[in-house]
């Protein structure tokens, strides 16, 4: 079994789709004869050709819009935006138009189409390459949202999310997109959407994390470990829909809950899961659950590894949730 990083594994898939579905194009700035600014659509277009590997100018509206006609002629797109940051021109497209197609004709079409992205920090990109805005979209209903944490995730959803029917925005974590390298098999393989993992069991503290924050959690493993803490490790792998069960059983065993990304704090994602948690096992629940997330500011340039999580705040704040 091959060993890939986060790029090979999205090429493969991508490739292997490609060939398994003629229906599939992918369609961005850059993704066709440069092979992507990250190298994920490296050689498609020397296989597929420029009629289903399409370079498009720099106007992301126009990305989406054009490839949610073709979603609704028959086709499966699969655009990608070049930064999670660039996608904003484009929201009103995803927002009001792509998720609203199912329910606006009562079920009579749909938009099968994956809007690939790269989020997040920790590449010293500054406040317009660096944000993580996957809140905006889990509140946006008619939206899947997947955030795959590691090679073997990233190819297996992938695959998942181009098969299914409905709109997905597939957020890829750019800060380990080299440096998480995993094995993963050569052929196809599915991870279904809505089903989250274990990553790691414990008995005293559940911390939930997806994306690159996921390998930060992990990296607090051994030094709360060190300080009797043993920590059951969660990871969503899909926002929306959300795998409720899987937290819930964990928060159930060890009655404490700690919730970590990289997104700002207000509002962000985690305060979804806390409010889930605090509706369904506030009995269980042995103390408050805390957050360990970015700033309520712009990402910043000079000091990102400051706003970032990192994994002494992570053991600080399970500490906390232990000391209650």
């Amino acid at each position: 079994m091959p060993q890939m990083n986060i790029i090979q594994a999205v090429n493969d898939a991508l490739k292997l789709e490609m060939r398994r579905d003629d229906r599939v194009v992918v369609l961005g700035e850059d993704v066709g004869k440069f092979g992507g600014v990250f190298r994920a659509t490296s050689g498609l277009y020397d296989e597929f050709g420029a009629e289903r590997v399409i370079d498009t100018p720099l106007a992301e509206a126009g990305i989406i819009g054009a490839a949610i006609g073709m979603a609704l002629y028959g086709l499966r797109p699969v655009p990608e935006i070049q930064f999670a940051d660039f996608i904003y021109p484009a929201y009103d497209q995803i927002v009001n138009e792509l998720a609203k197609f199912r329910y606006r004709s009562g079920g009579q079409y749909s938009a099968p189409m994956v809007i690939r992205t790269p989020y997040g920090g920790g590449i010293r990109g500054g406040h317009y390459h660096s944000q993580s805005p996957e809140a905006y979209f889990c509140h946006t209903p008619g939206l899947k949202v997947v955030i795959p944490a590691d090679p073997y995730e990233a190819k297996g959803l992938l695959l998942s999310a181009i098969r299914e029917d409905d709109p997905i925005i597939f957020m890829e974590p750019k800060r380990v997109y080299r440096a998480s390298r995993a094995d993963v098999p050569e052929g196809e393989y599915t991870i279904p959407l809505g089903q989250g993992r274990v990553v790691r069991e414990g008995r005293h503290v559940t911390v939930i994390a997806y994306g690159s924050m996921l390998h930060t959690v992990l990296e607090a493993v051994e030094p709360a470990a060190a300080a009797g803490i043993e920590l059951e490790v969660i990871d969503p792998r899909t926002l929306v829909p959300l795998d409720v069960d899987i937290i819930l059983t964990s928060v159930k065993k060890t009655g404490r809950a700690v919730v970590v990304h990289e997104a700002p704090r207000t509002c962000g994602y985690g305060a979804e899961i806390i409010a889930t948690i605090q509706e369904r096992a506030m009995l269980h629940l042995e103390g408050p659950i805390l957050r360990v997330t970015g700033f309520d500011t712009p990402f910043p340039y000079t000091l990102e590894h400051e706003y970032l999580p990192d994994a002494p705040r992570v053991l600080e704040a399970v500490k906390r949730a232990m000391e209650f």
